[in-house]
């Protein structure tokens, strides 16, 4: 599943876009130096998120819509076609 994928999966399942996320994440005061374990924490007590995908959210609220360009059309199970991550949502 490519990462777009997952973040696509987690607005179907919580209704609120990534961008929706980054936001709640920097009102709650998490940002690049917030260790991954607190934010998996709160995304699974608030939204039920597992560990896959909260880890997907915890990579755009630390470090934006950027991705390596090793998955970038690797033709692999995880090749996404962009190397910049729609934030907006799936609309």
């Amino acid at each position: 599943m490519s990462f777009q994928a997952y973040l696509d999966n987690i607005e179907a399942k919580t209704g609120k876009t990534p961008q929706q996320f980054i936001d709640e994440a920097a009102a709650r005061g998490f940002g690049k130096d917030t260790k991954a374990g607190e934010i998996v924490q709160w995304l699974a007590n608030e939204y039920g998120l597992g560990r896959g995908h909260a880890m997907a959210l915890v990579h755009i609220i630390k470090h934006g819509a950027q991705i390596s360009d090793k998955h970038v059309n690797s033709g692999g199970a995880h090749s996404d076609e962009s190397g910049t991550l729609r934030l907006s949502g799936k609309e």
